[in-house]
């Protein structure tokens, strides 16, 4: 089963749902405690061997790291606590006590190894202040006072991040490392800055937990899962045909780009069909692909769609009311499955109603990113931002198709279900690279995925690609690498993660 991306508050209804069945929650803050703790000891060996620092709150988070010290205690490890003030739940001040009996109460001198914010847990809303304020202060000089060995690890959520948004109002954790106790956090998602690589441990929540409107995770395994076999017996038709419709004369590339992402993922034929400036360009840049001018005649039109399995509409389609007249034929005309981006987007921008008459009743899948979406939608782009993971659903019931709203995180939604794809890395954020991604979708979709499911795994497999050619890095990095790389990325490989490590994502960006 996927990891369930969630909210603050449904966090906490989940912990709740645990305890009513059963579970006891001082188990859970030891289950937590303890996990961190071996994770701590595997990742970072050589900086825990120096000693760690931790720095404990006076809720649940704190219990988490009194846990933590007393495990780490016990392993040999030189342990030195930081007791903001003093724990307030029951849990925690049982937690307090218990590792008393193992640890020495001396404060971090600054020579340790590894600093663990224990200080707010999910459950944390505005600016931090006071005392724990200060505790934030001293972990960030810490961490950035000339030292390149030394590792910050929050516990569940860095401190000062709010769980939900990802938002930072005030001073807050930059973390090497969260470890993130039984689901994912939406707001890690969000600002993985602050969270640096995420792994999320099992706690003993399991089926206990409601799964609400918590949202999938996507991973090798849905994409696996998602994506139809070829077949030995495979040629290029039983692949399918793709068209994709763009390219006005200085922005052919953009066509080359969706060819090349669609040929990397495994479609059989693709024909361009671009404007007649263009021909030239797409001819010499890409000869594994067919090449036509935009359609005049009725005639040139059904050719099109006789031959094609699957339309991509948009990319370097250009603006103006030429280009709307031009994609609403085509989508009235055409009725299989389609990928709309870029261009094919803007052209209805401010008429989503219109465009889903035009979607309705086959499969189809909008590309955008939240400009485009704003521009869509009817609304500001900071307001996609702060609502992603509900807006895309309300979009799709609107315009009757599966919406693909690219940013960090990914949010697809088809509006009755959504997933969440976090692959991907900075790399991806450089014009072309939708056009990539435009490419996987529509040959998935042409394959016989569902629409909702064909986009979820493009989505993961292009962030995956960009993780791969990028291996921490983003700059000397390119689309063409990106492309080259989805060879590695679909062999889909599954990690073999260590219990009780359900997921984990790498730091991305180069501020690690």
């Amino acid at each position: 089963m996927s990891v369930r991306v969630v909210s603050a508050s449904q966090a906490a209804e989940m912990d709740a749902a645990a305890i009513a069945a059963g579970v006891p929650s001082r188990a859970l803050m030891q289950a937590a405690g303890r996990a961190a703790a071996e994770l701590i000891l595997a990742r970072y060996p050589l900086e825990s061997s120096r000693g760690v620092a931790l720095y404990a709150g006076p809720g649940n988070n704190g219990g988490d790291a009194w846990v933590a010290a007393a495990e780490l205690a016990r392993r040999g490890v030189r342990v030195r606590v930081t007791e903001v003030s003093p724990s307030r739940t029951s849990d925690a001040k049982a937690e307090r006590e218990a590792a008393s009996a193992v640890l020495t109460h001396t404060r971090p001198d600054g020579s340790e190894g590894v600093i663990v914010d224990g200080l707010l847990g999910t459950g944390a809303h505005g600016a931090p202040h006071g005392v724990v304020a200060e505790a934030i202060e001293r972990i960030g000089l810490l961490r950035s006072h000339g030292r390149n060995d030394v590792r910050v690890v929050a516990l569940d959520v860095p401190s000062g991040v709010d769980a939900t948004t990802g938002e930072t109002p005030g001073v807050h954790v930059r973390a090497h490392l969260t470890v993130t106790f039984g689901m994912m956090k939406r707001g890690l998602l969000v600002n993985r800055d602050a969270a640096g690589a995420i792994m999320v441990v099992d706690i003993g929540l399991g089926a206990t937990a409601p799964s609400g409107d918590a949202m999938p995770l996507v991973d090798a395994a849905f994409v696996r899962d998602a994506v139809p076999p070829i077949l030995a017996a495979a040629h290029k038709g039983t692949r399918r045909r793709l068209a994709i419709v763009g390219g006005a004369e200085g922005m052919a590339g953009s066509t080359i780009l969706a060819a090349r992402g669609a040929m990397r993922s495994g479609i059989g034929m693709v024909k361009l069909v671009v404007a007649s400036g263009s021909v030239a360009a797409v001819q010499s840049a890409e000869p594994a692909a067919m090449c036509a001018r935009w359609p005049a005649a009725d005639a040139e039109f059904a050719g099109i769609y006789e031959w094609a399995d699957v339309l991509i509409v948009g990319p370097g389609l250009g603006q103006g009311p030429a280009a709307r007249t031009f994609a609403e034929r085509l989508l009235r005309e055409w009725r299989g499955p389609v990928v709309l981006d870029a261009d094919g987007l803007n052209a209805f921008a401010g008429d989503a109603v219109v465009l889903g008459r035009l979607l309705a009743g086959r499969p189809a899948v909008i590309t955008p990113h939240a400009a485009e979406f704003a521009r869509l939608a009817g609304v500001k782009p900071g307001d996609v931002n702060a609502r992603r993971f509900e807006i895309a659903a309300e979009l799709a019931r609107t315009i009757h198709a599966t919406v693909l709203l690219k940013g960090v995180p990914t949010v697809v939604s088809d509006g009755t279900a959504t997933d969440v794809s976090a692959s991907g890395t900075p790399v991806l954020a450089t014009a072309g690279s939708g056009d990539v991604l435009g490419g996987i979708v529509a040959t998935l979709l042409a394959q016989g995925s569902d629409a909702r499911r064909s986009a979820a795994a493009a989505a993961w497999i292009h962030g995956r690609a960009a993780e791969i050619a990028g291996a921490g890095r983003v700059r000397g990095v390119d689309l063409d690498d990106v492309i080259g790389a989805l060879r590695d990325a679909w062999r889909l490989e599954v990690p073999q993660l260590p219990a009780p490590v359900l997921a984990e994502l790498p730091a991305v960006g180069e501020s690690f």
